[in-house]
């Protein structure tokens, strides 16, 4: 029976508590190694633990709701905060979803240049991750080292945005501003040198006594478990399954670069460590090709009831000027319909179901984020562990908490 005012998840695991060495533990939800406002009540017997449920729901910000009370165009800055290390491809998937709808013809030089800043997104949300990662293990050099790259990806993005995160920079038909003028050298300088920062990383860690000691052979999770579970990306690659919506659907004109998918199949921490590692190499040969590739053109649909015109065009022209005016006062209706698109984030499979009623509010907006579904593992891969290896787990699955409570 549950007491009054006690979650039933405390009771349950205080029923199966037995002997001296049982002890109920909170990990979090204030906690650096569970990334996020994440609270794992765990049971304990000595170091081992014996039963954990995650509880999430301490970062709920109803994104999903708040979508239906703006336009299309307005929205796309509530995806910037789903999952806040890689908001540009939240930005990808919500605008490809809306596009389908409109029927949209985005020109290639917005494509391409979609593709290389959202490759650039993967690049920053890895540094992160294996920064924070290697940080709960013990390895403080890695974790200074990513800060230094990842600070210079953010420099690349206030260039093209004003933003250093919350960039917003991918709108409905193409891209919010033109390229500043001087970016490719930006890109050219920071994507020449990163591969050796890479091959530092590795140094420090490949084939370290201590961190292959504290992650080989920890987290292992059965093939069949991790689908019947929901969970996708650089997990499912390390367990052998190469499975990549850049490759298996491909969109905004991924079937023109060249890279592979890695893929390990030991299926423990350190295979997922190696997976990441290998998709940042892959991740800099995109931004290279698209770099020296990329097209000229047009940045954005020429859709007048979509796209804002041109500034100059605005200010000389009275057509313009009320189309503007109409736009950013009260936006563009949308067929009635609706899509699923699917793309490939950091986390994994990122998915946006939208709905249209013809409006120019989305009439249903719902995300399926990779981290609900990579967390769901957290059980399964930690009981019969030590607490020590429960750390170096969680920090495998690379979740975000705004990805998962959204």
């Amino acid at each position: 029976m549950s007491e009054p005012g006690v979650p039933a998840m405390d009771v349950l695991l205080g029923e199966a508590q037995a002997g001296p060495r049982r002890m109920l533990l909170n990990l979090g939800p204030q906690h650096p190694s569970t990334h996020g406002v994440l609270r794992l009540a765990v049971e304990l017997d000595g170091e081992t633990v014996v039963k954990c449920a995650p509880d999430i729901g301490y970062l709920h910000t109803g994104i999903e709701k708040e979508f239906e009370v703006k336009t299309y165009q307005q929205a796309v800055t509530l995806t910037d905060r789903v999952d806040y290390l890689a908001p540009l491809s939240n930005n990808l998937c919500y605008c490809l979803a809306v596009e389908k709808l409109l029927d949209l013809e985005i020109p290639p030089r917005a494509q391409w240049t979609r593709v290389m800043l959202t490759e650039l997104t993967r690049l920053n949300s890895h540094l992160v991750w294996l920064g924070t990662h290697a940080l709960d293990i013990g390895a403080m050099s890695v974790f200074l080292y990513c800060f230094r790259e990842r600070e210079d990806i953010l420099r690349i993005f206030e260039m093209f945005s004003g933003q250093r995160m919350m960039t917003s920079y991918f709108r409905i038909g193409g891209l919010a501003l033109e390229p500043p003028r001087g970016w490719q050298n930006r890109v050219k300088t920071f994507i020449a040198g990163f591969p050796s920062k890479v091959d530092e990383y590795e140094d420090l860690l490949t084939e370290n006594r201590i961190w292959k000691g504290r992650t080989v052979g920890v987290g292992k999770l059965a093939l069949e478990d991790m689908l019947d579970l929901g969970i996708t990306g650089p997990m499912l690659r390390a367990a052998g399954l190469k499975m990549d919506a850049r490759k298996d659907a491909p969109y905004s004109s991924y079937d023109k670069f060249d890279f592979e998918v890695p893929t390990r199949a030991e299926n423990d921490v350190y295979a997922r460590y190696l997976v990441r590692v290998q998709e940042m190499r892959q991740s800099a040969r995109i931004v290279t090709q698209a770099l020296e590739g990329m097209p000229s053109g047009d940045w954005k649909a020429a859709d007048q009831h979509v796209s804002l015109p041109d500034r100059e065009k605005m200010k000389t022209q009275m057509e313009a000027l009320i189309y503007h005016f109409k736009i950013v006062t009260e936006g563009f209706r949308v067929p009635e319909g609706e899509v699923y698109q699917v793309i490939e984030s950091p986390r994994g499979e990122l998915g946006y179901y939208v709905v249209s009623d013809g409006t120019a509010k989305p009439y249903r907006v719902h995300m399926r984020t990779p981290s609900f579904g990579n967390l769901q593992a957290t059980a399964a891969m930690v009981e019969g562990n030590l607490i020590a290896d429960l750390i170096a787990s969680i920090g495998s699955m690379d979740f975000v908490l705004g990805d998962t409570d959204r």
